[in-house]
């Protein structure tokens, strides 16, 4: 059961602030999805490739597919005919992959790149250096990518009841952005999504600067 006034809470917050709502639809059921559909929400993410391909199928066509788990390269064909944006682009294979897969199908699909800001080793993501040589790699190869956007950045701090860690990693993200944003401007003119925050951060994230939260449990209850 979905909680509508979170949702219209949420959608009140966010929209006089310009920040994107997507709803983290993993794991719940179609019926849930279509019940936010219905009030008015129409970013929902996902983060298996399968799971996705089938919801996608049951939901309304103008519902915009969000992929944000860690994508292999091989199950990228199976989400390009319809995802609006992945999210976590850890690779230029991947992201090669991606423009390949999209050619395809005729579209080009928005991407961001992940950035490891959380202490955390488990989680996904570029560093700071290994995202510029990947930035610069893409411009070299720019006039064959025609067929992906590079939207911007995401990431995903760490795991903590220290919401000062937690503000320092945000904050981190945000200020690479803004560099990445000015140093690439003339190259990259879709570059305007920061991604950082969930049911639990969001609004430490959006004091840092995020233009795009991922809030899952507010909306859907606990998994």
């Amino acid at each position: 059961m979905i909680n509508e006034q979170a949702w219209r809470q949420l959608q009140e917050e966010l929209v006089n602030q310009n920040i994107r709502l997507v709803a983290v639809s993993k794991t719940k059921p179609v019926e849930d999805i279509r019940a936010l559909y219905g009030i008015g929400q129409r970013d929902f993410g996902e983060n298996y490739v399968q799971e996705l391909v089938d919801k996608q199928s049951q939901l309304p066509s103008d519902t915009h597919w969000h992929y944000i788990g860690h994508l292999q390269s091989n199950k990228v064909k199976f989400i390009a005919p319809f995802v609006h944006l992945i999210h976590a682009v850890d690779s230029f294979k991947l992201l090669k992959e991606i423009n390949k897969q999209a050619a395809n199908n005729h579209r080009s699909i928005d991407v961001l790149l992940q950035l490891h800001i959380a202490d955390e080793e488990s989680k996904f993501g570029l560093d700071e250096s290994e995202l510029i040589q990947m930035l610069n790699e893409y411009c070299l190869e720019k006039a064959a990518l025609k067929n992906v956007r590079i939207c911007g950045l995401m990431g995903m701090a760490t795991f903590t009841e220290n919401q000062l860690q937690v503000k320092k990693e945000f904050a981190k993200l945000n200020s690479f952005f803004n560099l990445i944003k000015k140093q690439f401007f003339h190259s990259i003119v879709s570059f305007d999504t920061c991604s950082m925050g969930m049911s639990g951060d969001y609004t430490i994230a959006i004091e840092e600067g995020s233009t795009m939260v991922r809030i899952g449990s507010l909306l859907f209850g606990k998994r």
